[in-house]
């Protein structure tokens, strides 16, 4: 399989604004994001969105696409603290093993409030979580889903959490790819994703092909991905998410680097 010609994507429905259709023209390789790091950084695929924090952990070898992200105003829907106590009460968390970028927020946004339970790293089940823990951090569609069988658990949303302090989006995705990759594919997969993006936004049509599929993959009511998709999370990401993401990265993950981008 030639790297030159497969894309990676988060296995969550966060992106599929993007990646439904795309695997008509491209191979698409579907991974944890935090999986998606390494293949990047291995040349298993061309680009993928990775955990903003993972960017700033190898900004010396990775640049970003610009334009595209995985981006929330507000509430993102899918970054969610769950627990049986209050936050303030919370004696111990327990964090996914998929993911980097809401660990590392969630811990910031902690520190802040002047808490500092104790972390515990395991596989993202809420159920076996919160049986050994006060809270539990979720991720994607699995926050998702926990949030809707467990309504009265959801203690905070990180993204709204961020845009509360901050004023800014949150980005929780950015779509990086190595230095040395081929400018002209870097090139061509960006417009091949922009371009699924932008249709899904102005194609009525197409708009409610991804709706419904994605409510029949994750098994949820076609409005409730509609006002995921129209409300909480977008893949677009502007001048105003770019400033955001700078915040995040300096402040929260100590970056000192400048972000290095794609000359498109």
């Amino acid at each position: 399989m030639s790297w030159k010609l497969v894309i990676g994507r988060v296995s969550f429905a966060n992106c599929d604004p993007i990646f439904d259709g795309l695997e008509d023209k491209w191979k698409i390789l579907p991974a944890p994001p935090a999986w998606l790091t390494g293949h990047v950084l291995r040349n298993d695929c061309l680009t993928a969105p990775i955990p903003a924090a993972d960017y700033a952990n190898y900004y010396e070898e990775l640049q970003l696409i610009p334009g595209l992200g995985i981006v929330s105003q507000g509430d993102v829907g899918s970054v969610l603290l769950f627990g049986t106590r209050d936050i303030e009460n919370m004696r111990d968390i327990a964090l996914p093993s998929d993911s980097s970028t809401s660990k590392e927020l969630l811990k910031w946004v902690l520190k802040l409030r002047g808490l500092d339970p104790k972390f515990n790293e395991t596989g993202p089940d809420i159920d076996a979580m919160l049986k050994e823990s006060d809270g539990a951090l979720l991720i994607g569609d699995r926050a998702l889903l926990a949030a809707e069988k467990y309504p009265n658990l959801v203690k905070l949303d990180l993204g709204a959490e961020w845009t509360i302090i901050t004023g800014y989006p949150m980005v929780f995705g950015v779509f990086a790819t190595r230095k040395d990759s081929p400018i002209k594919d870097i090139i061509k997969a960006r417009q091949a994703m922009l371009n699924q993006y932008e249709k899904f936004l102005s194609d009525p049509k197409r708009q409610n092909e991804v709706i419904t599929n994605t409510a029949k993959k994750i098994g949820f009511s076609e409005s409730r991905v509609r006002k995921y998709f129209q409300n909480e999370v977008r893949n677009s990401l502007d001048d105003h998410s770019t400033k955001g993401l700078e915040l995040f990265l300096q402040e929260v993950c100590g970056m000192t680097g400048p972000i290095s981008w794609v000359d498109v």
